[in-house]
């Protein structure tokens, strides 16, 4: 793996960057929208004085973590299709670059547009609402560490299945994580949910950090089993997906089907 290539590819990106107002309100919009209505909506349910309930800090939270989730699986998602939109797909992978720097680079897209995410959430955050996501200290680190890997396993899953099955299948890129929402215990625990849902929710790293965020904003402390969960499912996901990614690459040269993405 070489990085001055890795390099390369991702300073094409962010002369995209640079260059598209369109793309930087993709960055800026969602993320300020989501703040603004859940951020009423939490001073509104703060207002009703629920004993033991702290609105802002649970469902702000809650917000802030879901669109770390949500941009570092679009991001890498988009990254990909940017390729296939410019039909740069085909001229990219007939030079000697390879599949993990691509993948590589991707990634790194990914963690330049959610550290821009990251600032508009955290500053709006704290200006509308004084909601200082920095309060979870040390904690945001296992947090932010776990949600930007099953991020990084849904984008690759859906960038495989976009290879597989051509652009038809892009709409997955924007709204294949809304599917995964509901399990995830983003703003009420697992307990909330049917038993057999209960089961598919435990399947998923990003239920564990909801919860662990819970426990943390209850108690104080880590509760290191659930981070530890989180971590390991986010290990068997993210080789699953890199294998997957590889085999429906492998499928799409040997079919000659890589042009045909582009058309």
């Amino acid at each position: 793996m070489k990085f001055y290539r890795i390099q390369a590819l991702l300073i094409r990106h962010l002369y995209l960057f640079k260059r598209s107002f369109p793309r930087i309100m993709d960055i800026v919009y969602w993320p300020v929208m989501d703040i603004l209505v859940w951020g009423f909506l939490s001073l509104y349910i703060e207002k009703l004085n629920i004993t033991g309930f702290n609105a802002i800090t649970v469902l702000l939270g809650a917000v802030v973590f879901w669109d770390f989730l949500n941009q570092s699986q679009k991001s890498v998602s988009i990254a990909f299709l940017e390729e296939v939109w410019e039909k740069n797909l085909l001229n990219i992978f007939v030079t000697p670059l390879r599949l993990s720097e691509f993948l590589g680079a991707t990634v790194l897209v990914g963690v330049v547009r959610i550290f821009l995410v990251g600032i508009v959430l955290t500053s709006l955050s704290y200006v509308f609402y004084h909601f200082n996501l920095f309060a979870f200290g040390l904690y945001l680190i296992p947090f932010i560490l776990n949600l930007f890997l099953f991020g990084w396993s849904l984008g690759i899953f859906t960038n495989a299945i976009i290879l597989r099955f051509g652009t038809s299948a892009q709409i997955l890129a924007f709204g294949f994580i809304i599917l995964i929402q509901p399990f995830s215990a983003v703003f009420y625990p697992v307990s909330a949910l049917p038993e057999w849902l209960q089961v598919v929710a435990h399947l998923l790293p990003s239920t564990y950090v909801f919860e662990g965020m819970r426990v943390v904003i209850a108690t104080g402390s880590m509760p290191t089993s659930l981070m530890l969960s989180a971590f390991l499912a986010n290990v068997v996901y993210l080789v699953l997906t890199l294998w997957f990614f590889a085999r429906m690459f492998a499928y799409v040269k040997r079919e000659g089907k890589l042009l045909k993405l582009e058309g």
